[in-house]
């Protein structure tokens, strides 16, 4: 089992990583809309007496700490989305009990990844024999100073299991609950890539909007590709 002290902490500048969301769902601009915690507070407990969809498109604000959130920044609702909107099903490095923001070096890998969760996804759903999926393609700028270097683990551990998550989710664990900002690891779905699992928004500089990408659904994901432009 991998000890998260074995674990090479990192210190780096900057950097460029891409991931994607499904365009069917809109940002949200409240987060967007504040530079700090107390406009947002305030902001929400208006908007709170008008909107009874609020709590649907903000998510779950009791899963972050509100210090957590980066505020100010270009695209705070996409950075601060996957801590509210958790999936209960989990994911490679959590149980589906707390969010994280997964990142890819190129967007060739993030669209890797993506269709391979989407295709074991609606190979489940019966009776589906064709959809249309257009994913919004992101690009984000983020500091990874502080987060535990994974990439050191070899592709033969059970961290980088294909299809069993065990391992993995006890590292990612491990890393929230040592109060790591995230951890960088090899791409399962694109030889020679890695992505980030940021376990916090707040290294997240800025999110901005880049192309549309459409995956036609027929029995698999029979094509990838490029419908817009940023």
């Amino acid at each position: 089992m991998v000890r998260l002290s074995e674990l090479a902490e990192l210190a780096g500048e900057p950097l460029q990583a891409y991931r994607l969301v499904n365009s069917k769902f809109p940002p949200v601009a409240l987060f967007d809309d504040v530079a700090d915690a107390d406009e947002f507070e305030v902001l929400y407990q208006i908007q709170e007496l008008t909107n009874p969809r609020l709590k649907n498109e903000v998510g779950r604000l009791e899963l972050i700490r509100r210090s957590e959130i980066p505020f100010g920044i270009p695209g705070c609702s996409y950075a601060t989305a996957p801590f509210t909107h958790v999936n209960p099903a989990g994911s490679r490095f959590s149980d589906g009990r707390f969010g994280v923001l997964y990142l890819a070096d190129t967007m060739e890998t993030a669209l890797a990844e993506v269709k391979h969760h989407q295709s074991l996804y609606w190979s489940n759903v019966p009776s589906l024999n064709y959809e249309r999926f257009v994913f919004r393609g992101l690009s984000c700028s983020f500091v990874e100073a502080g987060m535990k270097d994974a990439t050191s683990i070899a592709m033969t551990d059970p961290v980088y299991d294909p299809d069993e998550y065990t391992d993995s989710r006890r590292l990612g664990k491990l890393v929230k609950e040592a109060g790591c900002p995230g951890l960088r690891y090899h791409s399962v779905r694109m030889h020679g890539s890695h992505c980030w699992a940021l376990m916090t928004p707040k290294p997240v500089l800025s999110v901005i909007q880049a192309a549309h990408y459409e995956m036609i659904w027929n029995g698999q994901v029979t094509s990838v590709s490029q419908i817009s432009e940023a």
